[in-house]
C-alpha cells in the first residue's frame, strides 16, 4: 500500500471522530448559554444549538477534506506519522479557533440582549416625580 494512501486512511477517520466528539460536546454543554442568552427560550435555543451544530460539522470536515491533500512524497512511516501530525494539530488548532469564535460571538450576543432587557424593563417602571 501506498504511504499517502496509508496516511489519508488514517487522517479521515481521526479528523471525523475529532470533529464529530467536540461538536457533541458542545452541543450538549453550550444549551445552558443559549438558553440564557435567549431568555429561558428553551425551543429557540434548541434550534440555534442545532444550527451551530450543523455548522460547525460543515465548516470543520469541509476543512480536514480540503486540508488532505499530501504535498509531500510519503517514503517512510516516519513521514506519515510526521504528515498526520501537522495534519491534526491543523484540525485542532481550526476547532479552537472555531469554538473561540463561537464563544465570543454568543458573548457579545449576551451582553446585548441583556442590555436591551434592562433598558425594557426600565422603560416599564413608572418614574414617579
Amino acid at each position: 500500500m501506498n504511504y499517502i494512501v496509508l496516511t489519508y486512511l488514517i487522517y479521515l477517520p481521526i479528523a471525523a471522530c475529532l470533529t464529530i466528539w467536540v461538536g457533541n460536546t458542545l452541543f450538549k454543554n453550550g444549551k445552558v448559554f443559549l438558553v440564557d442568552i435567549f431568555q429561558q427560550n428553551k425551543e429557540l435555543a434548541d434550534a440555534v444549538n442545532k444550527l451551530l451544530l450543523v455548522g460547525f460539522y460543515l465548516l470543520n470536515i469541509g476543512y480536514a477534506v480540503w486540508a488532505m491533500k499530501v504535498f509531500d512524497n510519503i517514503v517512510t512511516t516516519q513521514g506519515v506519522i510526521e504528515v498526520l501530525s501537522e495534519k491534526i494539530g491543523a484540525i485542532i488548532l481550526v476547532l479552537g479557533v472555531v469554538h473561540f469564535t463561537n464563544i465570543i460571538a454568543l458573548y457579545k450576543l449576551r451582553k446585548r440582549t441583556v442590555s436591551h432587557y434592562k433598558n425594557f424593563v426600565q422603560q416599564q417602571i413608572p418614574v414617579n416625580d
